[in-house]
């Protein structure tokens, strides 16, 4: 039986604030075995490499010597929800009864809040607050794993190590310049942290301090998160009224989409070349000019 129609390009500003919610729903699985050895001789090799040429010494000697590899993050990289579930699964399992209850609630409280972010930004209050809770259920649930221990890892083990080499470099940058802690710097197993699951990039690159009191809280200050968020959606090219997404209906024959996709877990091209590609954009999606990313595939 053919399946239906289901929509499967989203603007890749609106997706990559999505990714880092895989920290309330993927599952350990057995962690590989990893060498203390290999992960010294990485790190080392890493201390002399660019991304890490602004991170000082004292900095290096206090928070990356003392490191030890958690290998219990490597599974994970294959098991992100967003990305082995179908998309109806994933967002039912996002958008409960409860969690709808608990966004009405926090879109009273901080409409005010919000309202203000929409004046500065231009982004409704009720797209801020969908992100917010898709992230971390408005702030319960935010992951309790030390970032420089998950990145560190990352850096030297298993896919993408140097997408995670950058992360971690940033969260060095983070401790080094006093924003955050490191003991109170956790998240994620993939390194996203506080109510709106930033990575350590995007924090010093989009993080506002909105309720200016002179830093940047994502942790405890919900200004500072949502008025964050909005400022992502701006960085990225939001447009008001510009649509989440857009239906694509996958070609019968799916090796060139799917040679379009292997490069990355979270890969990222332009209309022309999913139209290549053979798949057919609906509602106005061949006149979008902008990176799309794929949220499902259709297996079979």
């Amino acid at each position: 039986m053919k399946k239906p129609l289901r929509p499967t390009a989203l603007l890749a500003s609106v997706l990559a604030a999505l990714l880092a919610s895989s920290v309330a729903y993927a599952q350990d699985a057995t962690a590989p075995s990893v060498s203390a050895a290999e992960f010294e001789r990485c790190l080392a090799g890493l201390r002399g490499s660019a991304a890490f040429a602004s991170i000082s010494e004292s900095t290096w000697q206090a928070h990356v010597k003392p490191l030890q590899p958690d290998a219990t993050v490597l599974p994970l990289l294959n098991r992100q929800p967003e990305f082995t579930l179908p998309v109806w699964d994933y967002m039912a399992m996002l958008v409960d009864k409860e969690r709808v209850q608990d966004g009405r609630a926090a879109y009273r409280q901080w409409l005010p809040t919000l309202r203000q972010i929409e004046q500065r930004y231009g982004v409704s209050p009720a797209v801020v607050t969908g992100v917010w809770g898709v992230e971390s259920n408005f702030g319960k649930i935010a992951g309790g794993r030390p970032l420089l221990q998950s990145l560190s890892t990352l850096s030297c083990f298993g896919r993408r190590q140097s997408y995670f080499r950058g992360e971690f470099a940033s969260a060095l940058r983070i401790v080094q310049e006093g924003s955050i802690a490191a003991h109170k710097l956790n998240g994620s197993w993939a390194g996203a942290f506080g109510h709106t699951q930033f990575m350590p990039s995007t924090f010093l690159s989009i993080a506002v301090d909105f309720d200016g009191d002179g830093k940047i809280d994502l942790f405890r200050s919900t200004a500072d998160a949502i008025g964050s968020v909005a400022n992502y959606f701006v960085a990225h090219g939001w447009k008001p009224g510009m649509p989440a997404f857009y239906p694509v209906q996958v070609p019968a024959d799916e090796t060139a989409l799917r040679t379009l996709l292997a490069p990355d877990i979270n890969p990222t091209f332009n209309a022309t070349q999913m139209l290549s590609a053979g798949a057919r954009l609906l509602d106005g999606g061949d006149k979008h000019n902008g990176p799309l990313a794929l949220v499902e595939f259709p297996n079979g």
